[in-house]
């Protein structure tokens, strides 16, 4: 059967609990928001097809758990990926304050020169609300060679512009890769068998 997308690519969004990595999810895959949604277990994950540079490209997005006892669950989701999306929330310092450890992760699961953009999330909350400064923002970004882009799940602001960028670099590499001749593809047999919650939809939810 004919593929019906040009690239397929593999994204894990990874972060601490409850900085909204599942709804900035869903906002990207169904347009919508809720504030009802359910703490992952585990894993779960969501398709979405986007037209870019005329080249239907077909991301599969993981939303991994962020508490620690399922961490030997979500670390064997590292495989395969293309890009790593990390949240933080910017009501929650702490949330901020362990990227470096996600980071450190992310080293030990995933090739060096895997791509990876942090998300602050709940952009839309009141100043007086929001614990992560913009130095915090610079400096982390400069120490981590970081893209950092504030998001709102329950807006949607720069939700879609993120997961574009992300799409749009590394649509460039592969086509990099694919001219060296140095892209090397992954059969059913390299992927780790899908294991994810099952999803009912949620009220409020589209």
């Amino acid at each position: 059967m004919k593929r019906d997308y040009d690239y397929l690519f593999k994204i894990v969004i990874i972060g601490d609990s409850n900085v909204g990595k599942s709804c900035l999810l869903i906002r990207f895959a169904d347009d919508c928001f809720t504030e009802n949604y359910i703490t992952t277990i585990g894993v779960d994950f969501r398709f979405r097809t986007l037209r870019v540079e005329q080249k239907n490209v077909k991301l599969q997005i993981w939303d991994t758990a962020g508490q620690e006892r399922y961490r030997t669950i979500t670390n064997a989701y590292y495989r395969g990926s293309d890009a790593i999306i990390l949240v933080a929330d910017c009501s929650n310092k702490q949330s901020f304050e362990n990227i470096p450890e996600w980071l450190e992760e992310v080293s030990k699961y995933t090739e060096d020169d895997i791509r990876k953009i942090l998300l602050i999330n709940k952009a839309d909350l009141d100043d007086d609300l929001k614990q992560v400064t913009d130095s915090d923002i610079e400096k982390m970004a400069k120490e981590h060679d970081l893209e950092i882009l504030d998001v709102s799940a329950k807006t949607g602001k720069n939700v879609d512009e993120s997961f574009l960028r992300v799409t749009k670099s590394l649509m460039e590499k592969r086509d990099k890769e694919e001219e060296a001749g140095t892209f090397k593809k992954v059969g059913p047999k390299g992927r780790n068998k899908l294991y994810a919650q099952k999803k009912t939809k949620q009220e409020g939810c589209c």
